[in-house]
């Protein structure tokens, strides 16, 4: 993991978002370009997973309390990795309009809840995306949900905001990009350090946020008054 330092903080380094779609493309759900509306199946190994892991506990999975545990926890990790089936085109869809505007676009405290690849423990919190138009702009519903593809896979919370910077930057090709998001890790707060009030912050700045010190200041005083 590489970063470089900055008046603003960090911004992640452009090796770490080694995912651009590609690596996932078999699990992608044709045409799925929401997460409104979807249920979620149980998984027979799963499930057989989780019984192993109650007898490893000391527990006991055929007590009334357990009895439907490893079905209700493999419903939970097919919604909480669901982001892995998203179709980037059918999410963007017909969406991205011709605009003649040149200003900061900023969409500021779109919560998030993603799972730490490292301990499966979740890691939470809110992401502001800002982009500067170059002739187009996409609708207003994508930014929360492009956030929420990436969010909802296995993730580290560097990488995540690394692939919401690029995957705005190439679709939509603006004079820039930045995103900020700030998270509370349980891996953090339930284990191991145990310091629950340590929050997250990484930033990824593309374009004139990354080489323009006036711009990029106007985003982050926007988000300072979130």
């Amino acid at each position: 993991m590489a970063f470089r330092n900055s008046t603003n903080g960090y911004h992640t380094d452009h090796a770490l978002a080694d995912d651009d779609g590609q690596e996932y493309e078999t699990l992608i759900v044709q045409g799925r370009g929401k997460l409104e509306g979807v249920s979620y199946n149980s998984d027979p190994a799963i499930e057989d997973a989780v019984r192993v892991i109650l007898k490893q506990i000391g527990e006991n999975p055929e007590r009334e309390g357990l009895l439907k545990t490893p079905s209700r926890v493999a419903k939970m990790y097919a919604e909480l990795t669901a982001g892995y089936h998203i179709d980037p085109d059918a999410l963007i869809n017909d969406a991205i309009f011709s605009v003649s505007y040149d200003e900061m676009v900023l969409v500021k405290n779109i919560e998030f809840a993603s799972l730490c690849e490292h301990h499966m423990l979740p890691f939470m919190g809110r992401v502001h995306v800002a982009y500067i138009p170059n002739g187009r702009v996409v609708g207003l519903s994508k930014i929360p949900r492009i956030v929420e593809m990436f969010a909802r896979r296995l993730q580290v919370q560097e990488r995540m905001t690394v692939q919401i910077a690029d995957f705005i930057n190439q679709r939509l090709d603006p004079l820039g990009v930045a995103v900020v998001a700030e998270g509370v890790h349980m891996c953090a707060v339930m284990r191991g350090v145990k310091k629950a009030g340590a929050t997250m912050v990484t930033s990824a700045m593309r374009g004139v946020f990354r080489d323009d010190p006036k711009t990029r200041s106007e985003f982050m005083a926007h988000i300072e008054r979130a």
